[in-house]
């Protein structure tokens, strides 16, 4: 062990999130505290193969709480989904004298942490993802700061929408999950949201932006999760093809999504569960992932974590109906 003491790496991986340098901030300055040396990884799991570490004191990690993205740098590493890239990885972690590793990241990301910790390694896992996708807790690191970027991008669109009575369509991120759709719709009174979780047509949305015409509305915002039934360019060629009264727009926010300085409410749950994982280690507990339950941080086997899948709450995806009439 490095200088005696008890040593944590800390990683993040997959994809970037609004919350991530205050996650490694509060892990940092937490290990600090406990007398334990800590050690950033660059480049996620890659990194982790490669030996790729810094050394990180308290001045490593001063100033990054506001900024987005993250210091540590990510990946996607194909090479670690493999046994080979587990066992070289766990080599470069005894060689540095990590004694535990906090990672930093989504569901690919807790399935690494797994299989880390089925090799006997000490892991906690903090979820980070913009989708919100991880099962076993009500909110990921970055999720409230995508949530923002969307709603201010479609409340300067809607300005333009209604001053030409033009009928928006806006596609967010979400692959497997629809909750970024489904809550900024209701946010920004969306007038139709779809998800991969519901299946819709192309004649579904077009009825719905004829009748919002017929209504008397200025405009139409329909939400498009990027993981639904229908491309956006599908269905804006749909609604041209008809003669709905709107005239029709098409918008990708694409990764804009991601990046920013996060909210406030990111910087909170991040530093909580940076400050919650530290603190497991110095109990003995390992193997699991913070999770947001309720107002409390609880710990979620990583196990039990990559077993489930996140189902969005359909009451809200109603509520986005009834209130889009």
């Amino acid at each position: 062990m490095k200088n005696n003491k008890f040593t944590v790496g800390v990683l993040t991986s997959g994809g970037d999130a609004p919350g991530m340098n205050a996650a490694i901030r509060a892990v940092v300055r937490t290990a600090l505290a406990n007398n334990m040396n800590v050690i950033g990884v660059k480049h996620g799991y890659e990194g982790l193969i490669k030996g790729d570490f810094d050394d990180l004191d308290a001045r490593s990690v001063g100033g990054i709480l506001q900024r987005g993205g993250t210091i540590l740098l990510t990946s996607r590493s194909k090479e670690f989904m493999e046994s080979a890239g587990q066992r070289e990885a766990i080599r470069k972690m005894n060689e540095a004298g990590m004694d535990a590793l906090v990672v930093i990241g989504g569901e690919g990301s807790m399935n690494g942490a797994n299989a880390l910790s089925k090799q006997g390694i000490k892991v906690i896992g903090l979820p980070g993802s913009i989708d919100n996708d991880i099962w076993g807790t009500n909110l990921a690191i970055g999720t409230d700061t995508a949530m923002n970027t969307i709603m201010e991008a479609v409340d300067k669109l809607r300005d333009t929408a209604s001053s030409h009575q033009r009928a928006f369509l806006i596609e967010t991120m979400g692959r497997n999950s629809g909750y970024l759709a489904v809550m900024t719709g209701i946010a920004c009174g969306a007038e139709m949201v779809l998800i991969p979780e519901v299946p819709c047509t192309a004649e579904e949305v077009v009825t719905a932006v004829e009748n919002a015409y017929k209504r008397g509305k200025t405009h139409a915002i329909i939400i498009n999760a990027e993981g639904s039934a229908l491309r956006t360019t599908d269905i804006a060629a749909k609604i041209d093809e008809k003669d709905v009264g709107f005239s029709t727009r098409m918008t990708i926010l694409g990764h804009i999504q991601r990046g920013g300085s996060p909210s406030a409410y990111d910087r909170l749950l991040a530093s909580r569960m940076g400050v919650k994982a530290v603190e497991a280690l110095v109990e003995g507990i390992h193997g699991v992932m913070t999770g947001l339950k309720g107002k409390g941080i609880d710990f979620i086997p990583l196990a039990d974590v990559i077993s489930n899948k996140r189902k969005i709450n359909m009451e809200y995806y109603h509520m986005a109906k009834v209130l889009a009439r």
